[in-house]
Parts: structure tokens; C-alpha cells; sequence
């Protein structure tokens, strides 16, 4: 829970800290910590990732995730699901800006990859290098939407204190029984969709990356672990 309550402390200051210097804040200064940022999620997710002991169970991972994501279309339904919040609070509300700020910062910080993957690291692991980057992530984007939309950001940091600090409660408990092989490669799975988040954040692609769509491959050493050594069996 340490790791939430830092993102917590970070969005407040962000948010102090966009309406102290409201309209200062250049676009140039923020573009280049986004890419600094960018650099050092794209360390962490390689970090993750080469901790496999399975090359393979990541790519077949990756692979079969990546295709149920895009089938389900993870990333839209998760995109609508922030419109539809944003529709339904700030209808009537067109001349307030808080509800503005406290929705769309609330989406922004709760939904993404980075908070799934940080809290099972956070959570099975005890790593919480994931969610502190996110957290200086949400910390200097409160600064910039604070500066636009004013106090309502401040308080998105309350949906994150039960949503993020939630999943890691429950990862902590669910991973306490669970095989450490699996919990590896769920955490090199992790570290490989973090990697595709590092490459959005530095404008890479020319296409963003929808890894929103890959998340269901960090479950799938789940049923591939086993299955892989019930198989060594009928060989062996």
C-alpha cells in the first residue's frame, strides 16, 4: 500500500503545484520530462521482462493475450468506459470545471496497464518500482491538467487510494499460494506490455500501441505453466 499512498502524496503536490503556477507551465518543459519519463518506464518493463526463465512462455503469452485483447477490444470497451463517466458527470456542469478535472484525471489515472502491472508486482513481489513510476507519472500530469481544470484533479487521487491500493491488497493475498515460476513469468509478461507503454510515451509509433489489449497475457502463465509441464510428462 506504501507504493499507492506515494501516488497519492504526488498527485496532491502535482495538483498544488499546477494551480500555484497556473498558465506558467510551458509546453515545451512538459513534452521533455514526458520523454524522460518515457525513458525510464522503458527501463523498467526490460528490467521485468528479462527476468523470464521461459522465453517462450512470454511470446506464446504475449501472442495468445495480445490476440484475446484485440478480440475483445480491451482498450475501446476501457476508453468508453471513461467517456461514458465523463458524459454522464459533467452533463449540466458545462460551466464548472471540477468535475471536468476530477473524471477525466480519475480515468487517466486509474485505468492503464501501469496500475494492473504495479500492483501484482507490488502485491506477489514486493517490487514496487512500477507503481512509484507511475506515480511520478500521475504527479507531474496532475500538475499540467491541474493548471487547466483547477482543484477537481486534486481529489482523482481518491478513486486511485481504493482502485490501485485494492489490487495490490488482492494480489498479495492470491499470490501468496501461487507457484513462484508463475509469478515470474506474470511479472516478464508484465514488464514486456510496460515496455510497449515506455515506446507510447516516447512517440515511437506512428500507430500508439494498444496495450490496453495485451493485458490479458499476464494471466496466461496461469494455464501455460502447468500445461507446459503436463505435456514434459507425456514425453518424457
Amino acid at each position: 500500500m506504501i507504493a499507492t499512498v506515494i501516488n497519492v502524496v504526488l498527485i496532491l503536490l502535482g495538483s498544488c503545484l499546477g494551480l500555484v503556477f497556473k498558465n506558467r507551465i510551458s509546453a515545451r518543459f512538459a513534452s521533455s520530462i514526458t520523454f524522460a519519463l518515457g525513458l525510464c518506464v522503458l527501463g523498467i518493463g526490460i528490467s521485468s521482462m528479462i527476468g523470464t526463465a521461459d522465453t517462450l512462455c512470454v511470446i506464446v503469452c504475449m501472442v495468445i493475450g495480445t490476440l484475446l485483447g484485440e478480440l475483445i477490444n480491451i482498450e475501446k470497451r476501457m476508453d468508453s468506459v471513461g467517456t461514458l463517466l465523463r458524459n454522464k458527470l459533467i452533463r449540466g456542469e458545462s460551466n464548472s470545471r471540477f468535475v471536468e478535472g476530477f473524471v477525466n484525471c480519475s480515468v487517466l489515472f486509474c485505468v492503464g496497464a501501469m496500475a494492473i502491472n504495479g500492483s501484482m508486482e507490488a502485491g506477489m513481489n514486493g517490487n514496487y518500482d512500477i507503481l512509484i513510476s507511475k506515480a511520478v507519472i500521475d504527479g507531474v500530469s496532475a500538475i499540467t491538467f491541474a493548471a487547466a481544470m483547477g482543484v477537481g484533479v486534486a481529489f482523482a487521487a481518491i478513486p486511485i487510494l481504493f482502485y490501485q491500493g485494492g489490487l495490490t491488497l488482492i494480489f498479495s493475498a492470491v499470490g501468496q499460494g501461487m507457484d513462484p515460476a508463475v509469478v515470474t513469468e506474470m511479472s516478464a509478461v508484465g514488464g514486456t506490455i510496460i515496455v510497449g507503454i515506455g515506446i507510447n510515451m516516447l512517440g515511437l509509433p506512428k500507430e500508439k500501441l494498444r496495450v490496453g489489449n495485451m493485458l490479458p497475457a499476464i494471466f496466461l502463465p496461469l494455464a501455460y505453466l502447468p500445461l507446459r509441464d503436463w505435456l514434459a510428462t507425456l514425453m518424457a
